[in-house]
């Protein structure tokens, strides 16, 4: 029998029989759940989809808004600051321990960096007060210096060396026998505790200040430089010295384009170097010239170094430049690691003409009262312990307080220095304290961060009348005038001296 009419519709009979099945479908339990996961898959999926890409655009827009925001201000600080070449990638490669040449090309410490460098003045203002969190590595900026523009004009003003004045004669030899006649000539002398004492009053005396020699026939104490170079230094009228014994770094030098050429005629350059240091840096290609030169710096060979411990060497020049340059006005000190990106003349300026200074020197980027740094240096090893117990227990007996540098009335903002950068008139204040600070360096510990408070407020404790007028300026004006790098890494034992 036909189910089909001739137009395809179906008979009544069909339709009955496939409606009776779909009906019977639907009343059975599994056809009517499939039935309604299909219905609500349906829904479900949609409204799903619908709100997953509503979260996802509106998680896109947050990221583009936040990304766009970042990239925004970066290009405004970029073209504020335009002075201020590549500073990320030079703090990075900072702490990677990598150099950036002049020409661009980075590579590790052991390339000689040419003179004609890029500078690094940042104009980038970061506060540098504050402690530093336990586990976080502080980054710290250089920040804005107002050095005059040009040396054209500059004159030392009339009334500037108006300060304390006082002779100061140094002990040349000692003479002294002992019962067992075991006296040993030492280059920092023999300073009683009575002398000692006597020594910090500013007044006329003959004192302690290294570069003491034994009774006629005994060997030299050291520090010993050729009478052709000790010619030179004493012709110098203002100098900008810095030393590297023991091959403990490379040779940085000054940026010769932003140095003018009245400093380059009128100021000393002097690198103070040992054989072992030359040969090194010889090999490494840095050998100077026909006049004794390698860039702006004057090479002068010492001979036989007076300490064992290179660091209490290297403190000879970096507190008795008055003692090596006798005839000089004006001195900077930078440490080895340092390389000079600004004038000479106009850091003179900035830092003691225009402030009425006798002594300059930065104040530390992380720490600032001198117990905190007696911790830092023996939970990182930096000395014997024991030494540095004996030499603070010693301080304390003596008067050094627990010094709080947020009180208004402290004479300095930190008691802990930076030490790496100095700049001193030689008056005789100045001159006297930086023969005490080389005393208790020569006397107890090598890490000169230590005594400077001690040294610093004994001297004003001594002399309310007539107070050394130190000037200490921001870490963050250091890093602005110089390159800092990383010392060459060397193997050294640790320090029990």
């Amino acid at each position: 029998m036909a189910l089909h009419r001739t137009n395809g519709e179906l008979f009544t009979e069909r339709r009955n029989i496939v409606d009776a099945v779909f009906n019977s479908f639907e009343k059975s339990d599994h056809g009517s759940r499939v039935l309604r996961r299909g219905r609500r898959f349906g829904r479900i999926t949609k409204h799903k989809l619908s709100r997953w890409i509503f979260l996802l655009t509106a998680l896109l827009s947050i990221l583009l808004t936040v990304y766009g925001l970042k990239m925004f201000f970066q290009a405004k600080m970029e073209s504020k600051f335009s002075t201020i070449p590549h500073s990320i990638q030079e703090e990075r490669n900072l702490q990677e321990n990598i150099v950036v040449s002049d020409d661009g090309k980075t590579s590790k410490e052991n390339i000689v960096v040419s003179d004609d460098g890029n500078t690094s003045k940042e104009n980038i203002v970061v506060s540098d007060v504050g402690n530093t969190s336990k586990g976080k590595r502080r980054k710290h900026f250089p920040c804005e210096v107002g050095l005059l523009e040009s040396v054209d004009g500059l004159v030392e003003p009339k009334n500037y060396m108006n300060f304390t004045w006082f002779s100061l004669e140094y002990v040349d030899h000692e003479d002294r026998t002992s019962k067992i006649d075991l006296f040993e000539p030492r280059f920092g002398g023999h300073q009683t505790l009575e002398e000692r004492e006597n020594s910090f009053y500013a007044k006329n005396q003959t004192l302690h200040c290294g570069f003491v020699k034994g009774k006629p026939g005994h060997p030299s104490t050291g520090f010993d430089i050729n009478e052709k170079d000790k010619a030179y230094m004493y012709r110098c009228k203002v100098a900008v010295s810095s030393c590297i014994f023991g091959s403990s770094d490379f040779l940085r030098r000054p940026t010769s384009r932003l140095i003018s050429q009245y400093s380059k005629d009128n100021v000393c350059f002097v690198m103070f170097l040992d054989d072992q240091t030359l040969s090194k840096l010889s090999s490494e290609g840095s050998s100077p010239d026909e006049r004794g030169y390698i860039g702006l710096w004057k090479i002068v060979v010492v001979k036989n170094l007076p300490y064992e411990d290179m660091r209490r060497t290297g403190k000879v020049p970096k507190f008795l430049s008055h003692r090596l340059f006798p005839h000089s006005r004006y001195s900077i000190w930078l440490d080895s690691k340092m390389r000079l990106n600004s004038d000479p003349m106009l850091i003179i300026e900035y830092f003691l003409w225009r402030r009425k200074a006798e002594y300059a020197i930065s104040n530390h980027y992380d720490r600032h009262n001198v117990w905190e740094e007696v911790l830092q240096n023996k939970r990182l090893n930096k000395y014997n312990h024991t030494a540095i117990d004996e030499q603070f227990n010693f301080y304390q007996s003596d008067g050094l307080p627990k010094v709080d540098p947020s009180k208004p009335n402290d004479p300095l903002p930190s008691y802990v220095p930076e030490g790496s950068f100095i700049i001193r008139a030689h008056t005789p204040m100045s001159n006297l304290f930086s023969c005490l600070w080389f005393n208790e360096v020569d006397r107890f510990t090598s890490r000169d961060q230590l005594s400077f408070a001690y040294t610093y407020l004994k001297l004003r404790r001594m002399n309310p009348e007539r107070p050394i007028q130190l000037y200490m300026f921001k870490d963050c004006e250091r890093r602005a005038l110089l390159k800092l790098f990383r010392h060459r890494e060397l193997p050294s034992p640790r320090e029990t001296a």
